[in-house]
């Protein structure tokens, strides 16, 4: 999770192991899903963006069980095949009567307002309930900037790992994942 960018042969120096059992590791956990995907994590401003929004959808409470169906059937239809690559989440949950979440990000308040503007457009969406909060990204006070550094902390630090993991107990456990190899 810190640095997609290493080789499995920079990853089995660091690790003290050898570069096959990193790959074979890996390989297997790419395998079972615990790796979805390589990716980094830009600066936002740097690339034009200019604002990262959270929408609250809510759904139309009149809305029978096979029309919740087909809502569900357009809205995965829409985000595989015709959403705006700058939506980055956009998942069903619960909490505070509302139906799911939708994180994107912008590069002016005119394509963001685009956004919402579609979200409107679909009838099963109860618009008057919709809760949007936009944060600007070129605020000078970021509390914490998006990173994934942090969540990986805790993982090897809390988490059971499947047998082909160990996590050892020291100063700085998100530098030193090791593997088994059993």
């Amino acid at each position: 999770m810190k640095n997609s960018r290493r080789s499995d042969r920079e990853l089995a120096r660091t690790l003290k192991t050898s570069q096959p059992t990193v790959t074979r590791t890996r390989t297997k956990l790419e395998k079972q899903g615990y790796i979805r995907e390589y990716t980094v994590i830009p600066d936002f401003v740097k690339l034009g963006f200019q604002l990262a929004s959270f929408i609250l959808v809510k759904l139309r409470k009149d809305l029978t069980p096979e029309q919740l169906k087909q809502a569900q059937k357009i809205s995965l239809k829409d985000m595989n095949e015709k959403a705006p690559d700058e939506i980055v989440l956009f998942n069903r949950g619960i909490g505070g009567q509302y139906s799911g979440i939708l994180v994107s990000f912008h590069k002016n308040y005119s394509d963001y307002t685009k956004l919402l503007q579609r979200i409107r457009q679909y009838p099963f969406v109860d618009t008057s309930a919709t809760i949007d909060f936009i944060v600007d990204l070129n605020d000078q006070i970021q509390y914490r900037y998006f990173t994934l550094a942090t969540l990986a902390k805790h993982l090897i630090s809390t988490t059971q790992w499947p047998q082909t993991w160990t996590a050892p107990k020291n100063k700085h456990p998100y530098n030193q994942i090791t593997y088994s190899t059993s």
